[in-house]
């Protein structure tokens, strides 16, 4: 592999990353020929220069030739993918599907989900084409006794018969916040829905198995066995995540207690477990085929103990690495695993870059959309960083230094902590680029628990399989790494939120933390942080004084708004629960307002129902010293009261509703919870914004002819658009000139109605709604313009829809 070979290895990934930045498909003939273009020149540049001197024009054609090819390849699959999404006309229609169930099935406390893949479809009698994987939710009808039917046990690998109703796989949309249409794309899911299950329906039937679907079988045999044994769910999460790779098995908390103490690496299947497992089986297949050697002397004929402790090694390590599911940790330790092995047998030894440019290209070429994963720069980041930073040579100069056993047992230890210093030091700013925090009790939390997962907790767990008994001192492992780290986790600046930076600021300061941890001299370290200091001092640009600034955030099916100025933030609501685990308080306000480096003076919620409230406690755990105003609760000093007023920066907050008459002694409203909502007025003299929560529209029309000299530029659409608000009166008076609709895809209440929405027509009003808009920005200095997140940051496997006054023009022309 010379020159050339890396060439084209840079122009691969440098295509592999271009195709992934496009907002929309080519059409399969650009990419195809695109890929034939790449191939054809390939061929030619080897029949002319195969024997000519490297040139830069040389190089330039390899270069050329590698991106023609990853992005040919990688656009033609995604073209051929895309063919395979959801029918439109097949949304919220009753489908009879027969699948396998593909995944761990996930057990909630009123529902089961799981993914499905398709064998066939009908419908009416008719044969439907449906994507070829679904990811289903099972729902328990009724709650606790009153439940009339429970879920059936459902296990991976089955084969059932059901009837669902699917949609496109459509998601949130948010700054920094979480792709899971992306998700969605890189699993290979090209719909989401339900089961259907009622008396109106074919029942639910459980078929016959295929043989060759025995690993998610087994897979789910044994998460379900430690799942059994274990009564702690949260140990017990803890070890199906170490054996079968179900990272979905750990609890919300632990994930956060993880994070701020920078051990999530270890609680997955990560390259370290599967190192340490094969060169457990080496050891074992060599000690095996010897033994046999001695009975059968041809054995070793035919195959040296050496190269078959090897072989049997990387096959039984690949083993393993499909039973926990095949990550791209676990991709990139098999793939140089079997390169190192494949050279050594071949008597030849590159050096360590090629190895890793290798595996790392091998992993694009079966999953380009890998790019775009944590894990992905995690794992090779981390491995570069140890073999930059710490040369082969030193590596070997400390395992041959001989002494008293203690003294090869400090130097054992100051390698660990050296090895350890230097990778947390080294990913911090990718850290903070991708997650937006940084562990500071991190370096003392792995030198724990790494020794501790590795060698303790990981082996029992795994031998657990064969000796269940084992489980129980893996659980007490366990329980002893969660006191540990909770110990951790609770000390004052255990983790450190920063704004996310911009890519090519924390590029550089990746570069930089690279540089300070290489054995160079000082001034090239000194660069080093002279390239992590601006990402240090960088903050988010925030209103000039006297301007503010509106985000409507996209919660689904509920409301959470952000109100910024020069030096102070407003949370207005929290965003719905999802369920008795979730809501979007912690996986989208928390990250989203963190991100953007926005710390809540005030936090408002309107009123008591769960699509508005239901993210308090999250919020209000990230933020114990944000000043807190409600419709609701005992507290007195935390009432929303119409007459409060403060300025930030130039900009006035005024409650305009409720009154103290609408409160009653023991601090509950007198009124509805829809009409107690808090209704807030935001301005600053020149342009103004209305938020009313889920204020009903006689509520809006008192407010708007007791102050008739009101205006509003924006409005947030009162109860998400419902036809019970949006009062011709309030519209009259405020005269906005925008309004922003929070309602969820396809939502069960009709959210926005079309009578609300040709009431913002008819006076010239323009209106964006979440779900074909994501997140909405509204700034008071640019009135007239709202920059819809999703429009922004689209990429193709992203859900397009159009433009929500174009959705609803087109509506009303087809008559639909």
């Amino acid at each position: 592999m010379g020159i050339a070979g890396v060439v084209v290895w840079l122009g691969w990934v440098m295509g592999v990353a271009l195709q992934l930045q496009q907002a929309a498909l080519s059409s399969a003939w650009v990419y195809g020929a695109v890929f034939g273009a790449g191939v054809v020149v390939a061929w030619l540049a080897w029949r002319r220069h195969s024997n000519a001197a490297p040139t830069v024009g040389r190089w330039l054609l390899m270069w050329a030739v590698g991106l023609c090819l990853a992005w040919g390849q990688t656009g033609w699959r995604s073209v051929i993918y895309a063919q395979r999404a959801l029918a439109p006309a097949l949304q919220g229609m009753d489908i009879e599907v027969v699948g396998r169930v593909a995944s761990l099935p996930q057990q909630g406390d009123d529902s089961l989900r799981f993914e499905l893949e398709v064998d066939s479809a009908r419908r009416s009698e008719r044969e439907v084409k449906l994507p070829e994987r679904l990811q289903l939710a099972w729902y328990q009808r009724g709650k606790g006794a009153a439940a009339d039917r429970a879920i059936p046990s459902i296990h991976a690998g089955e084969r059932w018969r059901l009837t669902v109703r699917l949609r496109s796989p459509h998601s949130t949309s948010n700054p920094q916040g979480f792709d899971r249409e992306r998700w969605w794309w890189e699993q290979g899911i090209g719909a989401v829905g339900y089961v259907r299950d009622g008396p109106r329906y074919a029942p639910a039937e459980r078929l016959e198995a295929a043989p060759f679907y025995r690993v998610d079988r087994w897979r789910g045999v044994v998460r379900d066995r430690i799942l059994e044994r274990i009564e702690d769910p949260r140990i017990a999460g803890l070890l199906a995540a170490l054996v079968v790779g179900d990272q979905s098995a750990i609890e919300n908390e632990d994930w956060t207690l993880f994070r701020t103490t920078g051990v999530a690496h270890l609680v997955s299947i990560s390259g370290l477990h599967v190192t340490l497992f094969a060169w457990v089986a080496v050891l074992g297949v060599g000690l095996l085929w010897r033994r046999f050697a001695r009975w059968w002397p041809a054995l070793a004929l035919w195959m040296p103990a050496q190269q078959a402790a090897g072989w049997g090694g990387l096959l039984l390590a690949c083993g393993y690495a499909v039973f926990a599911g095949w990550g791209v940790p676990a991709q990139r330790t098999v793939l140089m695993l079997a390169l190192f092995l494949g050279l050594r047998l071949m008597g030849r030894q590159w050096p360590w870059p090629l190895v890793w440019g290798a595996a790392l290209a091998a992993v694009l070429l079966l999953d380009p959309w890998a790019w775009l994963q944590a894990g992905f720069w995690l794992s090779f980041v981390a491995v570069a960083i140890l073999f930059a930073a710490l040369p082969q040579t030193q590596q070997t100069a400390v395992k041959r230094n001989g002494g008293p056993p203690g003294w090869r047992m400090a130097k054992a230890l100051w390698k660990l902590l050296r090895e350890q210093a230097i990778v947390t030091l080294a990913l911090a700013p990718l850290s903070l680029l991708l997650f937006g925090q940084v562990s500071v009790v991190g370096l003392l939390a792995n030198l724990l628990a790494i020794p501790w997962v590795t060698l303790v907790l990981t082996p029992l767990a795994l031998l657990g399989v064969a000796v269940p008994w084992l489980w129980d001192g893996a659980a007490l492992a366990g329980q002893g790494l969660l006191v540990w780290l909770g110990w951790l986790a609770d000390w004052p600046w255990a983790a450190v939120f920063r704004p996310v930076p911009p890519l090519w600021m924390g590029m550089a300061a990746a570069l930089g933390a690279l540089l300070l941890v290489m054995p160079w001299p000082g001034a090239v370290r000194f660069g080093g942080l002279v390239l992590i200091w601006p990402v240090l001092a960088w903050a988010p640009p925030r209103p000039a004084p006297g301007e503010f600034e509106v985000v409507a955030l996209d919660v689904g099916q509920g409301s959470a708004v952000v109100v910024r100025t020069a030096g102070h933030s407003l949370l207005f609501d929290t965003g719905p629960r999802y369920g008795t685990s979730a809501d979007a308080g912690r996986t989208i306000v928390v990250p989203v307002l963190r991100a953007l480096g926005d710390v809540p003076d005030t936090v408002v919620v309107s009123h008591r129902d769960s699509d508005h409230a239901g993210g308090a406690a999250s919020v209000r755990a990230a933020w114990p010293g944000a000043r807190w105003l409600a419709s609701f609760g005992n507290d007195r000093s935390e009432r929303c009261l119409a007459g409060q007023q403060w300025v930030w920066d130039g900009v006035a907050f005024e409650v305009l509703h409720p009154g103290p008459e609408h409160y009653g002694d023991q601090g509950q409203g007198r009124l509805s919870s829809n009409a107690m909502s808090c209704t807030l007025l935001v301005s600053n003299g020149r342009e103004a914004a209305w938020l009313s929560g889920d204020l009903d529209a006689a509520r809006e029309t008192r407010l708007a002819l007791a102050r008739p000299d009101l205006r509003a530029s924006l409005l947030v659409a009162p109860h998400h658009g419902s036809h019970t608000s949006s009062s011709p009166v309030l519209l009259n008076t405020l005269l906005p000139s925008w309004v922003l609709v929070q309602a969820g895809y396809r939502n069960r209440y009709g959210h926005p109605a079309t009578k609300i929405l040709a009431r913002y027509n008819a006076r010239g009003i323009h209106w964006v709604a979440s779900p074909d808009c994501g997140a909405a920005t509204w700034r008071s200095q640019n009135p007239k313009e709202v920059a819809c997140h999703r429009e922004q940051r689209q990429r193709y496997w992203n859900h397009a829809l159009p433009r929500s006054e174009e959705a609803f023009n087109l509506d009303r022309e087809t008559g639909e």
